[in-house]
């Protein structure tokens, strides 16, 4: 038997380069190894979104159909919608009543979001709790592993917590303690040198045309030390520099590095070529998400069908967390 594995993502909007290399490309790996779960978490998108929720559902296809064009397959995993599986929400009560106020207040994650939420009122009871929910989603599918970076371990260390927390109260061992798999997530930054988001609109999109790509590329920013094209350039704090390194062969990178240290290219010229590299690595993605766009009704015959997959384990998990629990 393969070990169980799930993840998610919120639909709260486009998909774009950094998820693509900061998580669905380690998704499309995990497939032969692991036995998937890939969640669209929408009730994680409400919490943020709940002002304005009316492109939820869009966006839920719309990331679905990224995901698929990225790789991830439904013969080899299952793919479903958070909300539809009501049993998210039933062990998420359950932890709820056993977790420590203090644990949510000191998680880093949650703190974390605080900051990057600036345009979001995410002050809510419900996102204080939103890292019980995530610790819900995990062990309700009784994951062995959790596929996450090194930033994600304090949340993974808070569902062990949970976990142990829970088996100590009712003197039974209903959950495993998940373990970590760590992730090589490459350093890839927004357009202007900040963490990529949506809120900054400083990334690329998965959808966005080759006409686009090319237009933001050209607007990224450069090494702030070089003033001319004459003067030396200083890759390793040049953040188009680093779309090289994750994007391009070692050998060009390797080549543009020495140019730019030399200045025998101009930040124009470096920016130009990663466009056509950029546009050149999402041409099978697009490809593949201009065939999934012209048939939404597969996309939902999917996730139905890992709906039910989901269902029938998470039904399981909750009928033994209720009757520990006596209800």
């Amino acid at each position: 038997m393969k070990k169980r594995i799930l993840s998610g993502m919120r639909p709260t909007g486009k998909l774009h380069l950094g998820h693509l290399v900061g998580a669905l490309k380690n998704w499309s790996q995990l497939q032969d190894k692991y036995e998937c779960f890939f969640m669209v978490a929408d009730w994680h998108a409400l919490m943020s979104e709940y002002k304005d929720p009316s492109r939820l559902k869009e966006n839920i296809i719309g990331n679905v159909i990224d995901w698929i064009s990225c790789g991830i397959d439904p013969e080899k995993s299952a793919l479903f919608v958070q909300s539809e599986i009501p049993e998210h929400l039933e062990l998420f009560i359950v932890f709820s009543c056993m977790t420590p106020l203090g644990w949510l207040e000191r998680c880093p994650t949650y703190k974390e979001q605080l900051r990057e939420l600036t345009t979001r009122e995410v002050n809510t009871y419900a996102f204080l709790g939103y890292p019980v929910l995530q610790a819900a989603d995990i062990l309700l599918y009784k994951s062995e592993i959790v596929p996450v970076g090194e930033d994600q371990l304090p949340h993974l260390e808070l569902t062990r917590e949970i976990a142990a927390r829970f088996n100590h109260l009712m003197k039974k061992n209903v959950f495993a303690e998940p373990q970590a798999e760590l992730t090589p997530t490459p350093r890839l930054m927004g357009l202007d040198g900040r963490k990529m988001s949506k809120s900054y609109e400083n990334y690329i999109g998965l959808s966005d045309t080759p006409e686009i790509v090319a237009k933001k590329v050209m607007g990224m920013f450069t090494d702030p030390k070089r003033i001319k094209r004459s003067d030396p350039g200083h890759p390793q704090v040049c953040n188009v520099h680093e779309y090289y390194r994750v994007f391009a062969s070692p050998e060009l990178t390797a080549k543009i590095e020495t140019q730019c240290v030399n200045a025998q290219t101009g930040c124009t010229d470096c920016k130009k070529q990663l466009g056509d590299i950029l546009n050149a690595y999402l041409a099978p993605i697009r490809k593949k998400r201009g065939e999934l766009l012209k048939d939404e009704d597969m996309i939902r015959r999917i996730l139905e069908t890992g709906r039910e997959k989901a269902a029938a384990v998470a039904k399981k998990t909750m009928d033994e967390v209720r009757k520990t629990v006596g209800i």
